[in-house]
């Protein structure tokens, strides 16, 4: 008997995607409405400022703006992975778009800021409801030979959407009321909503809603989240008291999740070497990278006397270098095993880490954009072939609890990346070579994720 090749192209069952022309209204459809979610969650933050002194609030105090929404968010995704599997992913992810536009919407008449911050975690309810369940209907649009190719074009609509949203931002800002900033993304929705019926029928699942589960992994996100964020800004007593609040509730959680089939928090797929191991290198590779880009501003602006407007120029190279990188890596994972490709990624953002971690204050911008644009190689060289194995591995069951999953690690990758930089800045070592080595070092443990997950014959 013929054994297949092991390789990124084996899954655990095939599957041959929505039929063209079904297909490419799909994929437009999810394309715009995560371009939908992507812009309008992160256009408010260059306005900020702008918010804050209209409004008559301190600086600290309208940074809520952004902390609510991504506290609600990273809280409610892994509880809407599981209702989705109830109510069918295409219902849910469109009702989460109606209640996103619904509460942007609402933004254009906030005139204060308990307001604006109520519809910015309804805004944050919409959103968790749309990307619990994406990742699990793009494995639904796309043959399973292609998937990669998919979470690639994926990656290149988060990337450019993050692009453009301080670039509008500023612009609307500078040219009409900030309220607008909230209904900007609104043409997206409109069109993604009307091509929605191409999405993949919706399929309910039998099986009850544990809700006591949900609300349990809600309320665990809010202390391990909430805790980092009180410590990190002002608080460490009451900050480590809700972390470790956090921790024990999570570890009671757990206990109770293993004795469930289809477990809120899924531990039954995180059990798998696979699948596992994909999320702790994703979240590490995910910190590494936040680490990057948030502390870099610092020291080239701060460290090395730059002016903002040519340290946001400087910052570019890393997204657009991901553009070119994020497309061509998914292809490539769906013809290479994830692991190597995953691999050499990493090892050629190690390489990039070290450089600008031994970058001098005098560098040139040639030379700090060819150090960020070589980094940016090797992390879009890995986060395709990642997800690929971590989505791609689960049971088709559970894909919507693995695109919870995901979505859960980068988001946490993200919160940690920003509580550990402002540990260090408050510590005076956000501006020297101490982000980068750790960046670094976060990198080796996604890289030795990876190869234990290759030696242990689970890698796709």
């Amino acid at each position: 008997m013929s054994v297949p090749p092991k390789n990124s192209r084996t899954l655990r069952d095939e599957h041959p995607g929505l039929p063209m022309p079904r297909r490419a209204f799909a994929i437009v459809a999810i394309s715009f409405g995560t371009a939908l979610l992507v812009l309008d969650g992160t256009i408010a933050n260059v306005a900020l400022p702008t918010i804050a002194a209209d409004l008559g609030v301190s600086n600290a105090a309208v940074t809520n703006v952004v902390t609510v929404y991504q506290l609600v968010l990273v809280m409610l995704l892994l509880p809407f992975s599981s209702l989705g599997d109830r109510l069918g992913h295409r219902r849910l992810y469109q009702a989460g778009q109606v209640v996103f536009m619904l509460a942007s919407a609402a933004c254009f008449f906030a005139a204060s800021l308990p307001v604006l911050l109520v519809l910015r975690a309804l805004q944050a309810v919409g959103a968790a409801m749309a990307l619990s369940v994406s990742a699990g209907m793009m494995r639904q649009i796309y043959p399973s030979a292609r998937l990669g190719t998919g979470l690639g074009v994926n990656s290149v609509i988060v990337a450019s959407s993050s692009a453009l949203a301080p670039t509008l931002g500023g612009w609307i800002v500078g040219h009409v009321d900030w309220h607008w900033v909230f209904v900007a993304a609104a043409p997206l929705a409109v069109v993604s909503l009307l091509l929605g019926q191409a999405l993949p029928d919706p399929v309910r699942q039998d099986r009850k809603t544990d809700w006591t589960s949900s609300a349990w992994s809600a309320a665990t996100m809010l202390l391990i989240i909430g805790g980092l964020q009180v410590g990190t800004h002002g608080n460490p007593v009451l900050g480590l008291a809700l972390g470790l609040a956090g921790v024990a509730s999570l570890l009671s959680l757990v206990r109770r999740e293993r004795r469930q089939t289809a477990p809120v928090l899924p531990v039954d797929l995180l059990a798998k070497p696979a699948i596992g191991l994909s999320a702790l290198a994703g979240m590490a590779s995910f910190i590494a990278a936040g680490m990057l880009m948030l502390s870099l501003p610092f020291r080239l602006q701060v460290g090395m006397g730059l002016n903002p407007e040519t340290v946001g120029m400087l910052l570019l190279p890393f997204p657009l270098t991901m553009l070119v990188v994020s497309p061509l890596s998914g292809w490539l994972s769906d013809r290479i095993a994830a692991t190597k490709l995953g691999v050499t990624g990493m090892g050629i953002a190690i390489v990039g880490l070290l450089l600008m971690a031994t970058m001098p204050d005098d560098a040139s911008h040639a030379g700090i954009a060819a150090r960020l644009s070589f980094t940016a190689l090797g992390f879009g060289l890995f986060f395709a072939p990642n997800t690929r194995l971590l989505i791609g591995r689960s049971p088709r069951d559970r894909a919507a609890a693995a695109g919870g999953l995901q979505s859960t690690a980068r988001l946490l990758g993200q919160t940690l990346a920003a509580v550990v930089v402002g540990i260090l800045l408050a510590g005076d070592m956000g501006m020297g070579p101490v982000p980068m080595l750790l960046a670094c070092a976060l990198a080796v443990v996604a890289a030795l994720c990876s190869l234990t997950r290759y030696r242990l014959r689970d890698a796709g």
